[in-house]
């Protein structure tokens, strides 16, 4: 996971392997930029396990409940296929939260 800061925006790049290790430090860097509006960059996902889609759907809720912008951008086929095989739909991760 790699934070780019943008005077801006700010953009979180997504480790290749989202499994139970990357949870934490996922959680971690979520909560360090709460309160910023954020792009989500997933290119580099190979692969994405249920606790990492935990925190990216809680992430979602959080900054809705804020009021703030949330957007995902480049999902790559991997991601999109992990996102069907726990049951996610993909539209759920391409509509661009805006806060009003």
């Amino acid at each position: 996971m790699t934070a780019v800061t943008d005077p801006s925006q700010r953009i979180l790049e997504l480790a290749p392997v989202l499994d139970f290790r990357a949870a934490t430090p996922l959680a971690e860097g979520l909560l360090a930029m709460r309160g910023t509006a954020l792009t989500i960059d997933s290119s580099r996902v190979e692969r994405i396990g249920g606790q990492c889609l935990q925190v990216l759907l809680s992430a979602k809720k959080t900054w809705s409940a804020d009021d703030t912008a949330l957007s995902f951008t480049n999902l790559t086929p991997t991601f999109i296929e992990g996102l069907r095989l726990l049951g996610i739909a993909e539209a759920d991760f391409t509509r661009e939260e805006m806060s009003e």
